[in-house]
């Protein structure tokens, strides 16, 4: 049977994957606290350290090394903070520097002052201008606390990719920390924090097939640790209160192990990517397609049809069954102009539209939003005739 819908908007949030339901279910069975020290406490304890193993695996850092949170946002704010831990004392971060492009949990600076936050641009494709960085931390005073730099690995719309090791080696050689925003990039691209990549990750369990709730913040090493900003009875080493979600967290490794084991297989991902962006350029000549000059993660496409909005060809696209954004997805369903695109050069533009996929998109899918764009773009052509 034809599939009436197609879903094309996995950077918003991916289908729970059988793997990860599975393990929800089972981690609903376990009904102990895992603070508890008998053996129905062992057991819920357990689920959380297999689940946190999975997740250290993801990224290749060490399990005792991630904290679980409720999510990718509460991680950026506990993350993003002056104040911080190195043993038994306390060390100042004095500014926050971020990039245009970043999503609003780093691009709004946490728990630092606006007064403390700068902000670097980013080039016509989305990459980070380098150079801005290094003369900002060159500038940074260091007498009064170090540079903190947050930055995403790879960006929620266009898909660009940033040079993370690169700005790593800037961040390091200025002496401050540089926490990534890996949320798109996990389970996409390899991380790797074995090796000089970042001082802190920041995931999110709905975006690799878990569910939604949870998240976490993974360290390279345990000697810097910032301020909690959820305090309470000591859970996750005293980095972050409060009893863990058990089932969400078990789903959450269960995504992470499969996540792993789909990252061999990315190329075929690129070529329906690909098949994407024939099928927009074809009934599209003057699409603009952003970020092309630099690479992209293999599931994303980020394209604007002039003389249409965003949220109009949104509407258009759900309507004849296609799944899509116009940009992020965090802004409560508002749609405006794109704070990625003003920052690569666009000015206040009408718009652009997501089309984000996953191994699970079928050729079906790929029709459907043929047949859908099709349609939009012979109505285009039907009112630019009768005007």
């Amino acid at each position: 049977m034809a599939a009436t819908r197609a879903y094309l908007d996995y950077n918003a949030s991916a289908p729970l994957v059988a793997e990860a339901r599975a393990a929800m279910v089972g981690a609903l069975d376990v009904a102990a606290n895992p603070s508890s020290v008998h053996a129905e406490g062992r057991a819920a304890r357990r689920l959380v350290e297999d689940a946190r193993r999975n997740v250290a695996k993801l990224v290749n850092a060490k399990p005792e090394h991630v904290v679980f949170t409720s999510g990718a946002t509460e991680a950026a704010s506990t993350l993003l903070t002056p104040d911080w831990q190195m043993g038994r004392g306390t060390v100042r971060m004095s500014r926050l520097y971020v990039c245009e492009a970043d999503h609003p949990c780093l691009l709004n600076g946490g728990r630092f002052q606006a007064a403390q936050l700068t902000r670097i641009g980013v080039d016509v494709n989305g990459i980070a201008d380098l150079g801005a960085l290094a003369a900002a931390l060159a500038a940074h005073d260091k007498a009064d606390g170090l540079p903190l730099v947050a930055i995403h690995a790879a960006n929620n719309e266009t898909g660009v990719i940033q040079p993370v090791e690169a700005i790593a080696g800037i961040v390091k050689a200025a002496g401050g920390m540089l926490v990534v925003d890996a949320v798109q990039a996990a389970g996409r691209i390899a991380i790797d924090m074995s090796a000089p990549y970042a001082d802190y990750l920041i995931l999110s369990s709905h975006k690799i097939g878990g569910p939604k709730g949870v998240g976490a913040m993974v360290a390279a090493s345990d000697l810097m640790m910032p301020k909690p900003l959820v305090n309470g009875g000591g859970q996750e080493k005293g980095h972050r209160g409060g009893t863990e979600n058990l089932a969400a967290i078990a789903g959450f490794g269960a995504a992470a192990r499969q996540a792993l084991a789909r990252l061999n297989d990315v190329d075929a991902l690129a070529r329906r990517r690909d098949e994407v962006e024939t099928i927009i350029k074809t009934l599209v000549s003057d699409v603009e397609i952003f970020g092309t000059g630099a690479p992209r993660l293999a599931n994303t496409t980020f394209f604007a049809i002039p003389g249409i909005k965003a949220e109009t060809a949104q509407i258009a696209f759900d309507l004849a069954g296609v799944a899509l954004s116009a940009g992020s997805a965090c802004s409560s369903g508002k749609v405006g102009p794109s704070h990625v695109l003003k920052a690569m050069g666009y000015g206040d533009s009408l718009g652009a539209l997501r089309v984000s996929i996953a191994h699970a998109t079928s050729a079906e899918d790929i029709e459907l939003f043929r047949a859908a764009l099709a349609t939009i773009v012979a109505r285009r052509a039907d009112r630019e005739e009768a005007a």
